[in-house]
């Protein structure tokens, strides 16, 4: 029976180009899952879009003398070729300056306005004595007052966990230039945490399967709820529909807040989009779909506790009730599937620091399906992992190149020398069925691996079955037959079907090598599809143009089931699928990469 599956992924900031530590997290994952679920015959709604508002955006934009709208321009279209590149199938990947979330914004927010969830405070924020201009929490670092950790943020310390107030950091400074901030009394809104405690804690105690990180994470947050403001003082982002705040020209939305409202409106958008505006309900109300939030570790806070709270808060389900919000009882997050991070030479990828590896530099060089493979098999999904060259030319070598591409050529070559076309089969010996029942069963465990997002285990699987097939066909010696063309005939149809099963099952993390098996192998139209990346008009801001990510994914052939191979069907020779890589590139990596200390 068709499920519909939301995947929602995190937002990337529209400052600067990607890289491959952003794609490890919130990119790759969430694709290998949605393409894995449509396969199942799943619908699957897969959203997001680039952050654009909050003083990450100004800051760029000062640096580039750039407006924020034109840095906001600039970089989403690069970021949406990154994405389109990486093939990432988003059904919508749309930005947070449309007319149409900040219009489900503003109605999120009145709802928890009316519910009671939003209170006045008067509050010391940190304001720049250089630029005058005020400097959000996450901004601002210094020594933890709880731990003693010298690098916590302004809103939270990541060693301890705890939330904070920046004017409680030991030695605040301001991580744009150094300099020491000042603090001054302002009036903001805050989104009343505490009043959820009760709520928050009854749904958490319901997610029993979730990533251990996550759960822990997530509980000990509960345990220190305190008010957290939801505006601030700039001039850049969605504006508070409440009289006295409408006009005030620097109280806006704090980024964070309408951000993760973002995974709503952009369904709310593609619903626009696809003629049927209430079509967003399938995902958002229907109490039999499923939700999945992609993610770095550093984002569990705002998407396991406070994501949830503004939901609880419409929904009028808080501790202190209220009534259903404007779009009806809206589902709260299924499940949180947060990454560790992607390092070098064990830091954080740092476009400051000069530790990056740019997506689109990575493309270039080496294509989308290495750099989706490697962070499938080898990247950071239960525990921080360093990203080598040397590691990535093993596995592109020895399991790409040689175990998978080796198999696809050297079978269909055979066939195609011997046969011109997929051989029939003639009586099948035990080896034959013995291969052909592994492949048949690892659709189960690949699949069940893949549906709890369990990738490096599921590339695993169906990476035993491809080295399956090289031993049998290392063992059959389908070239010696010469003699008995029966026999020969019936290795090569075993070995191709193998082929086929195996290609099915490394689909969702090789998508383009995916589609070049498929046509290898005589199949013809579109095995994987891929986004296109292309300009609309916003839909309700007059004149303006958005670049957007989507696809049409429904026309895919790829089903997740092991398909007879048809006998007679003509191949062509095969080109090599991996090409494989210098193992000096393992010791230096390419000249336009950082140096690993």
């Amino acid at each position: 029976m068709s499920t519909p599956v939301l995947t929602a992924v995190a937002w990337p900031y529209a400052n600067g180009p990607r890289h491959i530590g952003h794609v490890s997290g919130f990119g790759v994952p969430s694709d290998v899952f949605s393409r894995y679920q449509r396969m199942a015959g799943n619908r699957v709604l897969m959203v997001s879009g680039t952050d654009e508002h909050g003083t990450p955006i100004l800051v760029q934009a000062d640096k580039e003398g750039l407006t924020p709208q034109q840095t906001a321009d600039k970089y989403t279209r690069q970021i949406g070729e990154d994405l389109r590149g990486l093939g990432l199938s988003y059904d919508l990947f749309t930005r947070t300056t449309t007319g149409n979330h900040a219009a489900v914004v503003q109605e999120i927010f009145l709802a928890l306005h009316r519910n009671g969830y939003v209170v006045p405070r008067t509050t010391t924020g940190a304001v720049s004595p250089s630029t005058g201009r005020t400097l959000p929490d996450r901004y601002i670092e210094g020594t933890c007052p709880i731990c003693g950790y010298d690098g916590a943020r302004g809103d939270q310390c990541d060693n301890c966990g705890n939330q904070l107030d920046a004017a409680e950091l030991i030695k605040p400074r301001s991580r744009i230039n150094g300099e020491t901030p000042k603090f001054v009394e302002t009036e903001h809104l805050f989104i009343d945490l505490p009043a959820f405690t009760e709520s928050l804690g009854k749904w958490l105690s319901t997610k029993t399967d979730w990533r251990p990180n996550v759960l822990n994470f997530t509980r000990n947050l509960v345990e220190d709820m305190r008010p957290r403001p939801i505006t601030r003082d700039l001039d850049w982002g969605v504006k508070v529909p409440l009289d006295r705040w409408r006009d005030q020209p620097l109280k806006r939305f704090y980024v964070w807040f309408d951000a993760v409202i973002g995974y709503f409106s952009a369904s709310v958008e593609w619903a626009r989009r696809s003629g049927n505006p209430d079509a967003w309900q399938e995902w958002w109300t229907n109490p039999d779909a499923r939700s999945y939030y992609f993610m770095g570790k550093d984002n569990i806070t705002f998407h396991a506790q406070l994501w949830p709270t503004f939901l609880l808060g419409h929904n009028g389900e808080g501790d202190h009730g209220g009534e259903v919000g404007p779009y009806g009882r809206l589902s709260l997050p299924g499940e949180i599937v947060s990454s560790e991070f992607l390092t070098m030479s064990g830091s954080k990828f740092s476009t400051s620091r000069g530790t990056v590896i740019y997506v689109n530099d990575f493309l270039r060089e080496f294509g989308p399906d290495t750099l989706r493979y490697f962070i499938s098999v080898a990247g950071p999904e239960t525990q921080d992992t360093d990203f080598t060259w040397d590691e990535f030319v093993r596995r592109t070598n020895f399991e790409l190149a040689n175990e998978w591409g080796n198999l696809v050529n050297r079978s269909i070559s055979m066939a195609h020398k011997n046969n011109g076309g997929v051989p029939t089969p003639n009586t099948p010996q035990q080896a034959d069925e013995d291969l052909k029942a592994l492949s048949r069963a690892a659709f189960d465990t690949v699949g069940g691996h893949l549906g709890r997002s369990r990738f490096k285990q599921a590339a695993g699987e169906a990476m035993r079955v491809v080295s399956a097939a090289n031993r049998y066909l290392s063992d059959q010696e389908p070239w010696k037959l010469k003699d008995d063309p029966e026999r020969r005939d019936t290795v090569l149809h075993t070995a191709l079907q193998v082929v086929s099963d195996a290609n099915t099952m490394l689909t969702p993390f090789l998508p383009h090598a995916a589609q070049k098996v498929h046509e290898a192998l005589g199949g013809t139209g579109v095995w994987a599809a891929q986004p296109e990346l292309k300009d609309v008009e916003d839909l309700d801001i007059a004149g303006r143009t958005n670049p957007i990510l989507t696809g049409d994914y429904a026309s895919e052939q790829a089903r997740w089931e092991s398909v007879p191979i048809e006998a007679g069907r003509p191949l062509a020779k095969p080109t090599p699928l991996f090409a494989k890589l210098d193992a000096k590139l393992g010791e230096t990596g390419p000249e336009w990469a950082p140096i690993e200390s």
